[in-house]
């Protein structure tokens, strides 16, 4: 009995290690390949991008003025408020006040200097008509004493008619002298006039400037929109040189809002006005947004040696969610392909290891595998486009026209491919195909299960 039961378990022995020997041991005749079935739908082809969300129109408000900020007007909303960000204003809100006292000053000293320039206009007029009258009377009297003359002439000639028109010539010479001058200091007087006038004209020139400039020490909106930015604070002292200072920033329209994209020089030939986009921000994650494309601008920027160009996109935004300066992923919509096959990209990348290759596709065959030896893994594409489908423990080789691609799934076209056909996209390798059963705590012989 006893070497009954040393046979029994020398035999049970052997039996359980056989087992695990033969379990050790790979017994697949070939690789397993991992497929995915050739799909028919809809395949639309985007251009991806990174932009900026943007008001459409924004105003930057300056001072014109240089002097301390003494105030900020009321909110015309909320006038327990002042203004500040996000208040919406109307076109001529007070925005804020910069101290006026000199340039209030120099409204009344120019005030008074037109005063007295006008002044001395009056007195110019009158000093005017004054050497007018004095011209009248030497004119008179070059009147009087050529009668004279002539009379005298025609009396006559004897001794004392000679003296008596000497005198009167004397006379007449006096007389046209003094209309002479009285001329010219008619001629003074209207230049005195012109001058006093011109000094009116000037003086009223400089309180149209000062009052301007007291006008400018109250900032007020020039449209109607949003304030985004306040760039002052109450007691900071604006300067304005070269350069009017910026106080405000103000948004038009917020309901009307562009994303400026960045587009890459390879793909702005894709890109023209009224083309559909959608986009993305961070802030609602899961929602898209629609617009089209307004413009491309030609200034293109260079980023180390990358070559970019900006594209507006032109959106609405009535429920007011955009906010400016967020960060949007764009979509520009290029194609949208109705009712073609499609086959995952890995597909057509994929490349088989020569012993698996059906004898009749061999010759067709890329010689080169990914780098690595990984089998499936992302390679460059093979030199001619094809698939590869299951045939028995190998697989075969079907060339396709490859079209566009949305950067996961590629339109294909090929008589010999339908939907639904099993395309290889990768192989399984020994042990992956299903998980088995052990116990733990079982010896594992030969390093166990592959």
């Amino acid at each position: 009995m006893k070497r009954l039961y040393v046979f029994a378990a020398l035999a049970l022995f052997i039996v359980i290690v056989s087992l695990m020997i033969y379990r050790s041991f790979d017994h697949h005749t070939g690789p397993a390949f991992r497929t995915v079935p050739v799909k028919r739908g809809d395949l639309q082809v985007t251009i991806s991008a990174t932009g900026t969300v943007e008001p459409e129109e924004v105003v930057d408000v300056g001072a014109q003025v240089a002097g301390k900020i003494q105030s900020f007007g009321k909110d015309p909303h909320d006038n327990s408020k002042f203004i500040d960000y996000g208040s919406a204003v109307e076109e001529g809100t007070i925005l804020a006040q910069i101290d006026d006292s000199l340039y209030r000053a120099d409204v009344e000293s120019n005030l008074a200097q037109l005063e007295q320039a006008k002044a001395n206009v009056l007195r110019s007029q009158a000093d005017l008509e004054s050497k007018i009258a004095a011209q009248a009377q030497a004119d008179a009297g070059v009147d009087l004493a050529m009668v004279t003359v002539n009379h005298l002439n025609s009396i006559p000639e004897d001794s004392s008619a000679t003296i008596e028109i000497q005198t009167a010539d004397a006379t007449l010479k006096q007389s046209k002298a003094a209309l002479e001058l009285a001329k010219a200091n008619v001629g003074v007087a209207q230049a005195t006039l012109a001058q006093a006038r011109s000094s009116v004209a000037q003086d009223e020139a400089n309180l149209v400037r000062a009052r301007t400039n007291l006008d400018y020490c109250t900032i007020r909106s020039p449209v109607k929109g949003t304030i985004i930015d306040r760039r002052v604070n109450i007691g900071q002292t604006v300067v304005s040189s070269l350069n009017a200072p910026s106080l405000f920033l103000i948004a038009k329209d917020l309901r009307r809002i562009q994303v400026w994209a960045s587009v890459n020089e390879a793909d702005i030939g894709n890109i023209k006005a009224g083309q559909n986009a959608r986009f993305t921000v961070d802030a609602y994650p899961g929602q898209t947004f629609t617009g089209q494309v307004g413009k491309i601008r030609l200034n293109a920027a260079m980023t180390q040696n990358v070559v970019t160009y900006t594209v507006e996109i032109t959106t609405d935004n009535s429920s007011g969610k955009l906010l400016p300066y967020l960060t949007a992923n764009v979509q520009f919509e290029v194609k949208n392909l109705k009712d073609v096959l499609m086959v995952p990209n890995v597909a057509l990348r994929w490349i088989p290891l020569p012993a698996t290759i059906a004898p009749e596709s061999r010759e067709a065959a890329p010689t080169s595998r990914p780098a690595g030896g990984q089998r499936g893994g992302k390679a460059a594409k093979a030199p001619r486009e094809m698939v590869w489908v299951p045939s028995g423990p190998y697989v075969r080789s079907i060339t396709v026209r490859a079209g566009s691609s949305d950067g996961t799934q590629t339109q294909i076209e090929s008589d010999k491919i339908q939907e639904g056909t099993q395309v290889v996209v990768g192989e399984i390798a020994p042990g992956e195909e299903k998980e088995s059963v052990t116990n733990p705590f079982a010896p594992q012989i030969f390093g166990g299960r592959r």
